[in-house]
């Protein structure tokens, strides 16, 4: 028996699988959950699907993040794309790889950081699959509905639209910073990298707000809204004096020699939602940012930070 108790080789798959499924809860939509060669739910409107792939070394470190911790960024960063095609989240799937000396015990907290997440984004587990593998990894994919309105997408942002955004910026990209020096505080940024503060529900606020377009920002502000410039074959001007630099960001960026608004424009993980409004649509806890140009501003697509190109990196890209 290993130090902190027995392996998921040790225990087996399905009894592993068993205890981690035990007592889910359910929900009306879901008539056929977790047991079965599939689960079976309804969804009102259209179905919407998203599909997010973490992988250790990559996504997270088990040196910085705790299994819960882990778990309920699994469930944040896909939620978040459900929410920013204006859907509500209804059912969720989990595709779990792990080394075979894994510890039960980090496996179970694992779960409890999925179950924790999927309460509060309301979504429900419905099934998923296990695996061996060099290094944990987890697939998670989430199936939302529309409810009877059309689905947000990138493409729609139009001249004289209003920008805002709803959540937080720089926070993890400040964390990483922390983490990356070897350092633990302030404690509200590593938290934040471990697991960011989505906004639930407020995709589905902003659609039925008249969203005319919108992004989950997991990349980076710039490098987002210009897939939306892209998409809308727009141009997006962002007023740096609308953007907020909390203490914490400006404690680290004290410490660390920094800007943080760096962080603040091309940190990516914080998975804010950002979105274009007609004017006067702009719901009112959604902080104005900017705005999109009309044609006789600028034509080509592309994101400006006060009038001018961004100079610095705009976000994550994985290749």
């Amino acid at each position: 028996m290993a130090k902190n108790g027995p392996t998921i080789a040790e225990i087996g798959e399905f009894p592993l699988i068993r205890s981690l499924v035990r007592d889910l809860p359910s929900d009306p939509a879901v008539s056929l959950g977790p047991g079965d060669d599939g689960a079976v739910f309804l969804v009102d409107g259209s179905a919407v699907i998203s599909t997010d792939v973490l992988v250790e070394g990559v996504h997270f470190r088990r040196s910085w993040s705790g299994a819960q911790d882990i778990g309920r960024k699994s469930v944040a960063v896909n939620v978040a794309d459900i929410e920013a095609m204006g859907a509500a989240p209804v059912a969720m799937v989990i595709g779990f790889s792990a080394p075979a000396d894994l510890p039960v015990s980090w496996a179970r907290e694992f779960m409890t950081g999925l179950r924790e997440e999927a309460a509060r984004a309301r979504v429900a587990i419905v099934g998923g699959d296990t695996t061996a593998g060099p290094v944990v990894t987890v697939s998670v994919t989430v199936i939302g509905q529309t409810a009877g309105i059309a689905p947000v997408r990138r493409d729609g942002a139009a001249p004289a639209d209003i920008v805002a955004i709803k959540g937080r910026l720089g926070w993890a990209a400040a964390g990483l910073v922390v983490l990356g020096r070897g350092f633990r505080s302030p404690r509200v940024v590593v938290e934040a990298q471990r697991c960011p503060e989505v906004a639930y529900g407020a995709g589905r606020q902003a659609a039925l707000a008249g969203a005319h377009a919108m992004i989950d920002v997991s990349d980076g502000l710039v490098a987002d809204l210009g897939h939306i410039a892209e998409a809308s074959g727009v141009a997006i001007d962002i007023d740096q004096a609308r953007l907020d630099i909390p203490d914490p960001l400006r404690t680290v960026g004290m410490a660390t020699g920094l800007d943080p608004i760096t962080w603040v424009l091309g940190g990516g993980e914080d998975h804010a939602l950002a979105a274009t409004f007609a004017v006067g649509e702009v719901p009112d806890d959604w902080q104005v940012i900017g705005r999109v140009l009309d044609s006789t501003e600028q034509t080509e697509p592309t994101v400006l930070v006060d009038g001018r190109p961004w100079e610095h990196a705009g976000g994550w890209t994985h290749f």
